[in-house]
């Protein structure tokens, strides 16, 4: 006889949204977002289908908060990673961070990117959480707000493409990607020293 909420088995804690949610980014994550099905859900759970409805709305509701939990690891790995640091050792270890939340979360990362964020008050501003870390990051460089801003995204649009990438194997051989992103730390800070202000850098009158 089925238990409460549909459980199949006796004995178990109630099905709650967190459960749920929880086993979810497991299967995209050992799986591939795409293998992320409510039939898979409700098998690893031990219910049937219809009981997950009683707390989510749906796939794309699953999605959504796959996508909002992905933006929050990010921005958690991304200000643990620059603590203590700043300037171009601060940019490094932010990018170092984007690429290894990308390898450890591989399917919630992939969320961030199947659903959209566009007028959804909540997933904006986790984005802007996301941002806003990179802002602080740039507190090392003598910026302008507007500059720092640019900046910022800059960085995100950069580390999410390498690591997209990454992630589909679209660093082909021969080259070494820990080389490649070495190189492209590299050119990400030569151009946040192009925008400062201070003599360090170069000053904005040279460009």
């Amino acid at each position: 006889m089925a238990g409460q909420n549909g459980d199949r088995s006796t004995g178990r804690r109630p099905l709650d949204r967190a459960k749920v949610v929880a086993a979810a980014a497991e299967i995209a994550d050992a799986q591939g977002l795409d293998k992320m099905t409510l039939t898979r859900i409700a098998d690893g759970l031990g219910v049937r289908q219809p009981a997950l409805y009683r707390h989510i709305g749906g796939y794309d509701d699953l999605l959504r908060s796959l996508s909002l939990r992905g933006r929050e690891i990010l921005a958690q790995r991304l200000t643990d990673a620059a603590v203590g640091l700043s300037g171009d050792d601060s940019v490094a270890a932010v990018g170092h961070a984007w690429r290894a939340m990308v390898r450890d979360h591989p399917g919630i990362y992939a969320a961030t990117d199947r659903y959209p964020c566009a007028g959804d008050a909540e997933l904006e501003a986790a984005v802007e959480r996301v941002l806003a870390v990179l802002g602080q990051t740039l507190r090392g460089y003598d910026l302008s707000d507007a500059d720092r801003v640019h900046a910022a995204r800059t960085l995100r649009s950069a580390f999410h493409g390498f690591s997209h990438l990454e992630s589909g194997d679209g660093h082909p051989l021969p080259h070494d990607p820990e080389d490649t992103f070495e190189h492209l730390v590299e050119l990400l800070c030569a151009g946040i020293h192009r925008l400062s202000r201070t003599p360090a850098g170069a000053a904005k009158s040279d460009r």
